[in-house]
């Protein structure tokens, strides 16, 4: 230490000699070296750029010691030398005087502390452009950098990525507040940390999201083993201003033996949702089956969207006959889509998906629309005509529910007692309170109420006459079943039980005559099924109507 204040004191004294001569010369007269003030500016310039780099780029360089010895001779230059030399090395020293001022000025001293805090800098600025800084474990782009060079190195062992994700971490956030929240994810970030090996490497991606690189992996279990080991970790409580907490976390696991960053990490991703659609709180590997099953369902999700926007669905209609001359008094609206590559695809394999969507109400609104607007047409030629609609449990539950129907009502002009409203026994069953409102106000519309499936319902007979309805349709497992009951079917008693409540009944299912005949005996007026005749566009209905009017008039 005493000999490095030593060096620094000399050096000052070196720095100050630099500036005394510079001074000195400056002061020396105009001729002494016979040449004008002008003609100094083109190597008082240069002398300045050289000066300037000798000190910024090699500032601890032994030249500067040499500095009394280049005045010494610069002095002595004016003196006894005439000419652009003498010129030149006056100016080489005044240049180095000014870096020498510079310096002191930037504050560099005798140890270049100026270069180092700008070298500090550069590597603070490098650490934080991979360090998220809110935990201090490593960002997206640090993620990726090294998971690339992984990945792109020729390898036998695996490597794995393990996503992992806080369960209900929003929820959290909005009921304690950022602070907690924040806490909460350092801590995942010390816990995750803790947990992997020392060649690991844990990033946060994005909000409650983190991501582990396990590199140099022998198997596939090994990954699994790390992410339950981690979730056991993150599940442990935790305490934040004298509040305790327990918070899950699932994790999805993707393994590669070489390949893109983006694919395993999407197969990581796909893993973490199985996991959360399993409850969460666990680990899930990538099953390309399962995930293959997903990229179909997403694409079929994709494809109902558009199928609404672009109006791929259409209505089909199923008669209702009156058994008595079996003539068509009505129909059933029936959706179907008609896909651009498919075809014709029936309700049953797009009504689900577009009800967890929770499509339904919208598909459901347009459905009646339309089937309002045709009842119209329908009923110009055969006033009476009855058009029976379903509704689903989410258009039930929907608040807008009654002033939808009025509205629809009142664009098409469609009379409301020509309206039947179906849904089915399980629907009305789930809240049979709310279900009885929101039926009692559709009724005030004027409209028919129906009750599908009916006999299906575990609590049917305890519960129908709380709900206000007007028809019943007979599940066609019942009518199915007639000819094997030898006349005792459970058809006859449901029969029975519409009659006392006085509803009217509707068979469905009908597939052939002799069903059609054990219904007429029973006295059941009213059927439909493929019997008579399957779902049809409205204009197969209009011709069949206009088949059904010939022939009474022939009759």
């Amino acid at each position: 230490m005493a000999r490095r204040a030593l060096l620094d004191r000399m050096r000052r004294v070196v720095d100050d000699g630099i500036v005394l001569a510079s001074l000195v010369l400056l002061v020396w007269p105009a001729d002494a070296a016979d040449v004008t003030w002008t003609a100094r500016l083109v190597p008082l310039a240069a002398a300045l750029c050289l000066g300037l780099a000798m000190l910024l780029v090699v500032p601890e360089r032994p030249i500067l010691r040499f500095a009394p010895t280049a005045a010494a001779l610069a002095v002595s230059g004016i003196r006894h030398v005439q000419g652009e030399l003498a010129a030149g090395a006056i100016w080489l020293l005044l240049g180095m005087a000014v870096a020498v001022l510079f310096r002191r000025w930037a504050g560099a001293g005798s140890d270049g502390a100026l270069i180092r805090d700008l070298s500090t800098q550069r590597a603070l600025l490098a650490r934080q452009a991979y360090r998220d800084p809110l935990t201090g474990v490593g960002n997206r782009r640090m993620f990726l950098e090294r998971a690339g060079h992984e990945l792109a190195e020729a390898s036998r062992t695996m490597t794995a990525v393990i996503v992992v994700d806080l369960d209900g971490f929003r929820e959290l956030n909005e009921t304690h507040g950022h602070e907690i929240g924040d806490d909460l994810l350092r801590a995942a970030a010390e816990r995750l940390a803790a947990n992997v090996r020392a060649n690991d490497t844990v990033a946060r991606l994005d909000g409650d999201e983190f991501v582990v690189l396990l590199p140099g992996l022998e198997d596939e279990q090994a990954a699994v083993a790390v992410a339950e080991r981690v979730l056991t970790e993150m599940h442990r409580p935790l305490e934040f201003d004298g509040v305790t907490m327990s918070v899950r976390a699932s994790a999805g696991v993707a393994i590669t033996a070489g390949g893109g960053i983006d694919a395993v990490l999407r197969e990581a991703d796909q893993a973490l949702h199985r996991a959360k659609l399993d409850g969460g709180g666990t680990v899930r590997r990538f099953d390309p089956e399962l995930f293959a099953l997903e990229e179909q369902r997403r694409k079929a999700e994709g494809d109902i969207l558009r199928a609404l926007d672009v109006g791929e669905f259409e209505v089909h209609y199923q008669p209702i006959v009156d058994l008595d001359g079996e003539h068509t008094v009505g129909v059933e609206a029936l959706v179907r889509w008609r896909h651009p590559e498919r075809g014709l695809v029936p309700p049953g394999v797009f009504l689900d998906m577009a009800e967890s969507l929770g499509l339904l109400p919208r598909l459901g609104g347009w459905v009646l629309e339309e089937a309002c607007r045709q009842a119209v047409n329908w009923q110009r030629q055969f006033p009476g005509f009855e058009m029976n609609v379903n509704l689903s449990a989410s258009q039930l539950t929907n608040p807008h529910l009654v002033a939808e129907v009025r509205a629809i009502l009142e664009r098409t002009g469609l009379d409301p007692e020509h309206l039947v409203l179906e849904l089915t026994e399980s629907v009305a069953l789930t809240d049979l309170v709310e279900s009885a409102r929101v039926l009692s106000e559709l009724k005030s519309l004027g409209v028919r109420i129906a009750l599908d499936d009916f006999g299906t319902g575990f609590s049917s007979l305890s519960h129908l006459s709380a709900l206000p309805v007007d028809v019943v349709k007979i599940d066609r497992s019942f009518v199915q079943a007639m000819p094997d009951s030898g006349g005792a079917s459970v058809a006859e008693a449901v029969l029975h039980i519409a009659r006392t409540f006085n509803l009217a009944p509707v068979a469905e299912g009908v597939e052939d005559a002799a069903q059609a005949e054990w219904l007429r005996e029973l006295a059941c007026s009213r059927a439909q099924g493929y019997h008579f005749a399957r779902p049809m566009p409205a204009l197969g209905v209009t011709e069949l109507l206009d088949r059904q009017a010939d022939r009474d008039i022939c009759a």
